[in-house]
């Protein structure tokens, strides 16, 4: 879908906040709460790509490369031309880009650090909750390390090797592991809404979800020049 044609230029009532600008991309620190992309109805239009469009006015092509859930704060790139655009999603494809996340989880994990490997698809029937599936479940992996524990909690840093919807989230909930190296980790990211201890299930209230998308290198369109960004977590 080519998001920059079917939006109309709106001027948001606040601005994304620009980590880096170039003629071809910018990096942008989305805030939780907002939408990577336009939903559908009028007052679903406020989104990461809408305010890059307000303050890039020229900007041509698709633009979106990848997104962060709405309750996900953090790290973005979004292109600016068709070209960019492209070859950015292919290093996404590819797995050529590098990506970190923080979060605070409710509980502790077992281990200081290790590698999660649960199969995930959607459940068609509570979209757009994701479950463990051994037998129809696409590949989902994901690397953490405990940064450091609290009396009932613990910051995790997580590196997803693969790019499934809710990964990290379920990831961190889940406690399937059928004795298998791999499992999750039994401790839900605090203010999850649909994984969490309180969950209130699918259209729930997920405000509040402690996950930072904390930094994002690739290499830069036209290039074979890695570039690195981050930002830290405001909780």
């Amino acid at each position: 879908m080519d998001v920059r044609r079917d939006l109309p230029l709106l001027v948001p009532k606040e601005l994304v906040p620009i980590i880096h600008a170039t003629p071809r991309y910018v990096v942008v620190n989305k805030p939780a709460g907002l939408l990577s992309v336009p939903g559908i109805g009028p007052e679903k239009q406020d989104c990461v790509v809408s305010r890059v469009l307000a303050m890039f006015p020229s900007a041509t092509g698709p633009m979106m490369v990848h997104r962060l859930d709405m309750e996900t704060s953090g790290v973005m790139v979004v292109a600016l031309d068709a070209d960019a655009q492209r070859e950015l999603s292919m290093q996404f494809e590819s797995r050529v880009v590098m990506k970190t996340y923080v979060a605070l989880l409710e509980g502790s994990p077992a281990r200081d650090e290790g590698e999660i490997a649960l199969p995930m698809r959607l459940d068609v029937e509570r979209r757009p909750y994701q479950i463990v599936d051994f037998e129809q479940g696409k590949p989902a992996v994901t690397r953490y390390r405990v940064l450091s524990r609290e009396v009932d909690r613990a910051r995790v840093e997580f590196e997803p090797i693969t790019g499934r919807t809710h990964q990290i989230r379920v990831h961190a909930a889940s406690e399937i592991s059928r004795g298998l190296p791999g499992g999750g980790l039994g401790s839900p990211i605090v203010g999850d809404g649909l994984y969490g201890i309180n969950a209130c299930g699918p259209g729930g209230p997920t405000s509040g979800l402690l996950l930072h998308a904390r930094t994002l290198s690739f290499l830069e369109p036209g290039t074979t020049r890695r570039v690195e960004f981050e930002v830290g977590p405001g909780f």
